[in-house]
């Protein structure tokens, strides 16, 4: 993969969300369609159509299980990429690594693994997890985690009827010497196999998060950095101290380690900027002040560095109604959580900071609006295309 720091000949992808705890035209309600397996699939299909490469399946108490999501939307699209959630500490590791081959095998070399460290303190309260109050300590136990994980890929075979059946030529079948683990939160006495992975090395890993912690985890281990949406200013200024990060990596292991940058974004296209900015402000039309109070609650006890900096954002921007760049609102974020930073505006002015975002680096944009169905096709046939258009001729004056 291209680093990001090399330039703007970078091939440029787009994922869309999967709605898998509901949908609908409002945020902070009740959704309006349930997330059915129907529904789901005909939100893929459209992604698929409006030209994403993949889709990411959240996780998190309120939506259904990213990997049979994953495993599930994969049988009914041809190309579109299952980007499934793994949560270091609540699943075994090898165990991990067996299911993402298996969802490799199975999709034909489509799955892709998101590696989510946090989320709610709640979340992780009621999944038992120990760390669930250690930040810091969490992506220790995560750079264990994927460490494993890639030992157990590498250690990977064919799959055979027995472990005792001899390959084709009459020999048992040779594999990598199996090696023992010891860490402070994983100890094995072997590092067992997996199914082999299709892709090679192994399904590409995405790592979010705002802190060094996260950060240096990622630089590890991710093939690409994500990061919540935020005026063009912060992103570069993360990228930027990431970018040291890296280099300081490379100095002290003397490899070259390549990262690339992902950008996770709302979006709202209409055919004038009147009717898109009347748009944004009817998605939180319907929330209530209740709802309002404890989305702050939970937001202000959050331990999460990205979420922290949404807060500021929302808090720097109400008296400026929301906005706190060109066709940059955050709105949604008094209700929503994560990246709920909204571009808005028409198709060029949407796909013209998509651009922005790009040539400070970003390769990768997950996308999403409300509802999911109908904002993937708008974007698919509106603002894509326009982006597509732009980034050709960037390329094509970088080459001159």
């Amino acid at each position: 993969m291209m680093a990001a720091h090399k330039g703007n000949t970078r091939k440029i992808e787009f994922g869309w969300f999967l709605p898998t705890a509901g949908d609908g035209s409002h945020v902070g309600v009740e959704p309006e369609r349930p997330a059915t397996l129907e529904y789901l699939t005909e939100v893929a299909q459209a992604a698929e159509s409006a030209g994403f490469e993949f889709v990411l399946i959240p996780t998190g108490g309120a939506c259904l299980d990213a990997w049979v999501v994953g495993s599930a939307v994969m049988g009914r699209t041809t190309k579109l990429r299952p980007l499934v959630a793994v949560r270091p500490g609540l699943s075994a590791p090898v165990l991990s690594a067996r299911m993402g081959a298996a969802l490799d095998q199975l999709s034909g070399g489509r799955a892709m693994i998101n590696v989510v460290t946090g989320s709610s303190v709640q979340d992780l309260e009621e999944l038992g997890d120990p760390l669930a109050h250690s930040h810091d300590e969490r992506y220790e136990r995560a750079d264990e985690y994927l460490e494993v994980i890639k030992k157990t890929w590498a250690n990977g075979n064919k799959p055979q009827a027995s472990e005792f059946v001899a390959s084709a030529g009459g020999s048992e079948q040779a594999a990598e010497p199996a090696k023992p683990f010891k860490g402070k939160h994983y100890t094995f006495d072997r590092v067992s196999s997996s199914p082999l992975t299709l892709q090679n090395p192994h399904p590409p890993f995405y790592l979010g998060g705002s802190s060094e912690a996260a950060k240096k985890v990622a630089i590890k281990h991710a093939d690409t950095f994500l990061m919540w949406g935020e005026p063009h200013a912060w992103i570069e200024e993360q990228i930027q101290e990431i970018e040291q990060l890296r280099q300081a990596y490379e100095q002290e292991t003397r490899q070259p380690r390549e990262l690339n940058y992902g950008l996770r974004a709302q979006v709202l296209v209409r055919d004038t900027e009147e009717e898109a900015w009347t748009a944004a402000w009817e998605i939180i039309s319907q929330v209530s002040p209740e709802a309002i109070e404890r989305a702050e609650k939970e937001f202000a006890a959050t331990d999460a560095t990205n979420q922290r900096r949404q807060n500021e954002l929302r808090e720097k921007s109400k008296a400026e109604k929301f906005v706190v760049g060109p066709n940059l609102w955050t709105g949604l974020s008094v209700v929503r959580s994560g990246g709920a930073i909204l571009i808005v505006g028409t198709a060029d002015q949407v796909s013209q900071r998509l651009i922005e975002y790009a040539e400070l680096g970003v390769s990768t944009f997950i996308l999403s609006g409300y509802p999911h169905l109908e904002e993937a096709e708008i974007f698919g046939r509106e603002a894509l295309p326009l982006f597509q258009q732009k980034w050709a001729n960037i390329q094509k004056e970088v080459v001159r």
